[in-house]
């Protein structure tokens, strides 16, 4: 009984510094945020010089079969731009994933949306970003969901298209 409270007491306090060396004081910068992928490598080598974070497949042959999993920059910093007017629950930069919760718009406070916005490619493409949108609306003090127009859908993804086209645009006309 004594070892099982050793090693319980053990991994709680490795666990709380573990939680506790996350919670640093240090704000990125707009670059570093722009930039996540290019951290850490070498001088004069680019992201798509370096070796994907997580591979998939390739088995031992390590042929060119195996797929990084890595997200563009740019619609990466696009999305978070443009769903930025809803509040954040979740941002994972390594897996391309944005999840915010519910947000009502002040002229309609009875209805509300929420989106998940996948990000599928290293590639800047219309299908290399993925949104999903869900709506409710409040009835007789329940919030029911409610069909959403694809118009919606298809306008948030081209706005963030179009603000990964501007923020790339800015990025060469910073290095020239």
């Amino acid at each position: 009984m004594r070892i099982l409270l050793k090693i319980a007491g053990v991994t709680g306090t490795a666990l709380g510094l573990l939680a506790l060396s996350a919670c640093g004081n240090s704000q990125p910068t707009t670059a570093t945020v722009n930039n996540y992928q290019t951290q850490g490598l070498p001088a004069g080598q680019s992201a798509s010089d370096s070796k994907p974070l997580i591979v998939l497949g390739g088995g031992k042959s390590g042929g060119s079969s195996a797929t990084g999993i890595q997200v563009n920059a740019y619609l990466w910093r696009a999305t978070l731009d443009t769903l930025s007017f809803m509040p954040l629950v979740s941002a994972d930069p390594f897996g391309g994933v944005i999840i915010t919760d519910w947000y009502s718009p002040p002229a309609t406070p009875d209805e509300r949306f929420k989106a998940n916005a996948y990000i599928l490619s290293q590639q800047m493409t219309a299908n290399a970003i993925q949104v999903s949108l869900f709506h409710q609306v409040l009835q007789n003090g329940q919030w029911v969901d409610a069909a959403v127009d694809p118009g919606t859908v298809s306008g948030l993804e081209d706005r963030i298209l179009s603000r990964a086209a501007d923020l790339r645009a800015a990025a060469e006309n910073t290095t020239d």
